[in-house]
């Protein structure tokens, strides 16, 4: 496989997802509209890159472009990663086909060495993490792929000062990590925690009870790793003599069964633990092991719970951190727990009307304090509490958001995270004083921006994109000055110069609902005085965002197709989408899908009075929770939509999983009116338009029992549609030589004919 493809290929499988959207932004203009719809910025007007060239006949986009060549694949820094004493590793090719890990310097960005170059392995370096001194480095290669985040692979430690290679265990195994000294590897085999020792090469087995489909020890299960986003379950504490871990007990999950058709005589099946909204979690729980004495400890938790979403060590190597949740997730405590006496101490608790999102905002003091983050305010923000939980001050506060955290510089005192404050579709990065004071912007003021601090906090290179701007990597300093470039892509620019793109506008969308953001992507020869049919596509899912201040997705090339045929796209974030606060985002709570679908009603309505808009062509389209409100858009909007395309849709949320599921909408017995009245299989006998449903047969994340069940609602309604299956594809129906080729040449047909 082409390391383009590998690359694309793993960009997908970590894009796709049940509430994850498919498509980014590409190059734009923001400009006055008529009352409909208005400019976002009547004070900045952006040009769109690709417009800026004219006097040569332009090149058209095409499918293959996209999906076979990549053809617009931007370059990255390949698992860019901080290296101890001031310096940022890189994985890159060398002459001979290999990849190297290369070191420079962070202050200067000059090249210092090789750490490890391909030539000195028999194997390829899939990915690397180094010990905590750069002492040494673990290597993975044959890397398998399990579900969204997990894997396994073959894991070898490679001994910078003696070259010495030494294989972490003979099987395949998942997420080791290295102890805070760097002698020791811990690692999960088999649903078991070992530690190697990598001073006398033995192995140590800490748990014996791990079963597939029954007992997890160390790891996740598919849930947690779905919605809670993490797979490694142990954590070292700071001086190596303890790990904390989590145990699950699954056995009473209910199974799922996944029919795998593959190329043999008789398909096989796969079976995996997946509990549904309403059904039976795996019981967790927390341990901690000794290494001296081989203990194993558990921990007794004083109140009742369902979830520990995250464990973390404090300062005190002694003293370990944990969040548990209730099932409806508006219950949330933070405790500590001494290895001393295992008797957990509150520190923080917290409850909401509706739910609590759990994030990776967690850091400790000094002093034994922490700062940690919540919306309880309206917006995510960040908060300042003592060692004994009482509330210091709020770090940050206004009417936007944190949306990343990058750490704290305990000599500086300043914490360094990624916001909303300079607009709701920008992420961008920032400073401030542990007291809330001396709040200062770093890198622009407009885009996504995303840094790797060194180690020091003295330096960071920004990852900086825009809808002008494809990424670039810029070495600032800490007080937030430029110093120089590191990386662009600047030739991905001039090549889409040469091809045929249509004009990108943000502007704000006036509805009967609201006021809503909005992109839309005009024909190249685009004439006011014409009408145009127009397609929408939207997510639509919690918190997340298609109308942002950034570079171009592989969907958006696609619109540019489109957009030379004779089609205007765009794109509307409607109620319950992010980057506006607390209560635009949690007002879908408990009826997913009512306020969502009406959100794109109303916007093809508004649309539809433009007078450039053939109302009579308007089609819609989304993937997962966006193919949820594409079926249920032309059901409930059969007089507004023409044409409805939805892949991997949920049909049904008593299909899906309990932790996304019952975070939005309670439990199913609860509220039985939120889980069916937004169902589009109650609502089938509604369809008037075209109708296009998708999935992949071996999706573990939304299963193509949901397609099915829609199937047979329509025939039972007697509707006319059309359907395409893809066997055994995932979530993402990427895998495979041409299936995405497929993908999309099936969905242009389709938009073609019918729309």
């Amino acid at each position: 496989m082409k390391k383009t493809t590998a690359l694309v290929l793993a960009f997908l499988f970590l894009t796709l997802a049940c509430h994850t959207p498919e498509t980014a932004l590409s190059s734009s203009r923001s400009a006055s509209r008529t009352a409909t719809a208005s400019s976002h910025n009547p004070a900045e007007t952006r040009k769109a890159t690709q417009t800026a060239f004219s006097g040569k006949e332009k090149k058209q986009i095409t499918l293959e472009d996209m999906w076979v060549d990549y053809t617009f694949y931007p370059k990255y820094l390949n698992e860019l990663k901080r290296f101890p004493g001031g310096y940022y590793t890189v994985l890159e090719n060398a002459p001979d086909g290999t990849r190297n890990i290369n070191r420079y310097r962070f202050e200067n960005l000059e090249y210092v060495d090789t750490p490890l170059a391909g030539k000195e392995l028999s194997f390829p370096i899939d990915e690397y993490t180094f010990s905590r001194d750069g002492s040494k480095v673990l290597v993975a290669t044959a890397t398998e792929p399990i579900y969204r985040h997990s894997k396994r692979a073959g894991y070898y430690v490679f001994d910078l000062k003696t070259r010495n290679l030494q294989k972490v265990f003979d099987g395949k195994i998942q997420s080791p990590a290295f102890s805070p000294a760097g002698d020791k590897v811990a690692f999960v085999f088999d649903n078991d925690l070992y530690y190697k020792d990598l001073q006398n090469g033995s192995t140590v087995r800490i748990t014996t009870d791990g079963a597939v489909n029954s007992i997890i020890n160390g790891l996740t299960d598919w849930v947690y790793e779905e919605e809670f986003g993490f797979v490694r379950a142990f954590q070292w504490n700071s001086t190596g003599s303890h790990l904390a871990y989590l145990r699950f007990d699954e056995s009473r999950v209910p199974e799922f069964e996944m029919s795998v058709f593959g190329n043999d005589l008789y398909p096989s099946v796969t079976r995996f633990k997946y509990p549904k909204a309403g059904e039976q979690n795996s019981k967790v729980s927390l341990h901690i092991y000794e290494l001296a004495t081989g203990i194993i400890s558990g921990v007794e938790i004083p109140v009742p719970y369902e979830y520990i979403p995250r464990i973390k060590w404090t300062k005190d190597p002694e003293v370990l951190s944990f969040r548990t949740m209730n099932r409806l997730q508006n219950d949330f405590h933070l405790f500590e727990v001494s290895v001393k006496d295992m008797v957990p101490v509150p520190v923080y608790h917290e409850t909401s009307d509706t739910y609590i999102n759990v994030r990776d905002i967690l850091t400790f003091l000094d002093d034994g304090g922490f700062i940690i983050s919540s919306e309880k305010d309206g917006y995510q923000h960040l908060y300042r509490y003592a060692p004994d939980g009482r509330l210091l001050n709020a770090v940050t506060s206004g009417d936007w958001e944190v949306t990343g955290f990058y750490g704290y510089d305990a000599g500086s005192g300043k914490l360094f995270f990624q916001s909303t404050r300079d607009g709701g579709m920008t992420r961008t990065l920032y400073s401030v004083n542990a007291d809330g004071s001396d709040l200062k912007r770093l890198g622009p003021a407009r885009g996504i921006n995303r840094p790797l601090f060194s180690d020091d906090y003295r330096y960071f290179i920004l990852n900086h994109q825009d809808p002008d701007t494809p990424p670039v990597y810029t070495l600032y300093d800490s007080d937030g000055n430029p110093l120089r470039e590191v990386l662009n892509n600047s030739e991905l620019k001039e090549k889409l110069s040469d091809y045929s793109l249509g004009e990108k506008r943000f502007s704000t969308l006036h509805t009967a609902n609201g006021d809503f953001n909005m992109w839309m992507i005009f024909p190249p020869d685009f004439n006011p005085g014409n009408e145009y049919p127009l397609l929408m596509y939207q997510y639509s899912g919690p918190g997340v965002q298609t109308v942002m201040d950034k570079w171009t997705g592989f969907d958006e090339y696609w619109y540019h197709i489109l957009a030379n045929k004779g089609y205007i796209v765009a794109s509307v974030d409607g109620r319950g989408t992010g980057g506006r606060g607390r209560d635009f985002t949690h007002c879908t709570y408990g009826q997913l899908g009512k306020y969502e679908t009406a959100d794109q009603i109303a916007a093809a309505r508004a649309l539809g009075q433009l007078p450039y808009i053939d109302a009579s062509r308007i089609g819609i389209w989304g993937w997962s929770f966006g193919g949820f409100v594409a079926a249920n858009a032309i059901l409930k909007g059969n007089d507004m939509f023409k044409m409805a395309i939805s892949v991997a849709p949920v049909t049904s949320w008593r299909f899906y999983d309990t932790i996304y599921t019952e975070r939005y909408m309670g439990l199913p017995e609860a509220n039985p009116g939120g889980y069916d009245d937004n169902s589009p299989l109650f609502f089938a006998g509604k369809l008037k338009g075209n109708f296009l449903i998708i999935h992949g047969s071996g999706d573990d994340n939304v299963h193509v029992q949901n397609t099915m069940r829609m199937i047979n609602a329509m025939i039972e309604a007697g509707v006319p549609f059309d359907s395409e299956i893809y066997p055994d594809r995932t979530h993402g129906i990427y895998r495979g030589k041409n299936t995405r080729l497929h993908l999309y040449r099936r969905m242009t047909d389709f938009i073609l004919k019918n729309l």
